[in-house]
């Protein structure tokens, strides 16, 4: 993790975070995506990530038996990504535990078996999405609940904003995922946006980092959570549309999504210190 003052940010993180921030004592500093000097020190904080991100996921009970993955690309083989190994407590997983895979489901580092279904739906996910290096997905409560409405979330919370107008809804469910045509019509139903719905399933979230991609997955399994609450209780309000679509461009970019990880990185960081093993 790096610091830099205010004067020194660049412009887009600057008006991503100007709604946000009140008054500034002089030279303020503020966490920043780090930068790298070599292949090899990115890929170990690209699994130091990961392995915090399992974390996370265990922490907020995200896990269900077996079910449930995160990825990130490596820096030298963007077309291999790291992923956790089949049947590890997402709560016990250290960076060195992950297993590195091409998209051929290929296992090139690691002595564990891959999750075919992290294989098949990752593998095709990353291909449809250049853009994202990272990806996560989870059996999570509240996500599986709401995705068998077969309906969006709405903007009915500021969170949910996030998500307004950039989500995708795959309908068509046809059992464990286990070959590669289904995790292409998953990508497809992706499409451009940081996340989708899978009908009867739960939800699948993307990101230029896996900080951005993992509180994306959070975010909108509480948002979920909000929305079944409110379902429950009435007819909820809906934000007006010009208003989420504000909302979503303070709350929703990359950028906004990798810092608003930061309070949960460093509770994890600390207490979880094995991760980095």
């Amino acid at each position: 993790m790096t610091t830099t003052e205010m004067s020194t940010l660049p412009a887009e993180m600057v008006a991503a975070l100007a709604a946000a921030i009140g008054p500034m004592p002089e030279n303020a500093q503020l966490p920043v995506p780090p930068t790298f000097d070599s292949v090899e020190e990115e890929r170990q904080y690209r699994k130091e990530q990961l392995a915090a991100g399992f974390r996370l996921f265990g922490r907020f009970g995200f896990s269900e038996g077996v079910a449930g993955h995160i990825t990130v690309r490596d820096p030298e083989r963007p077309d291999w990504f790291w992923v956790n190994p089949f049947g590890m407590s997402f709560t016990q997983i250290k960076a060195s535990d992950l297993i590195l895979v091409d998209h051929d489901g290929t296992v090139k580092h690691g002595n564990r078996p891959v999750n075919r279904a992290a294989f098949v739906i990752h593998a095709q996910v990353h291909q449809a999405r250049p853009d994202a290096l990272a990806a996560a997905h989870s059996h999570s409560l509240y996500g599986k609940a709401f995705s068998s409405l077969g309906i969006p979330l709405a903007p009915i919370t500021q969170d949910a904003c996030a998500f307004f107008e950039d989500q995708g809804l795959y309908t068509d469910y046809r059992g464990i995922v286990s070959d590669v045509e289904e995790g292409k019509r998953i990508g497809e139903a992706l499409g451009p946006h940081k996340a989708v719905i899978l009908q009867n399933h739960g939800l699948l979230t993307v990101g230029q980092s896996v900080a951005e991609a993992v509180w994306w997955f959070i975010t909108m399994e509480r948002s979920c959570q909000a929305q079944l609450l409110a379902m429950a209780a009435g007819t909820p309000k809906l934000i007006d549309r010009d208003v989420a679509l504000q909302s979503r461009a303070q709350l929703g970019s990359p950028l906004a999504g990798w810092f608003q990880a930061r309070p949960l990185w460093d509770q994890i960081t600390l207490s979880d210190p094995d991760l980095f093993d």
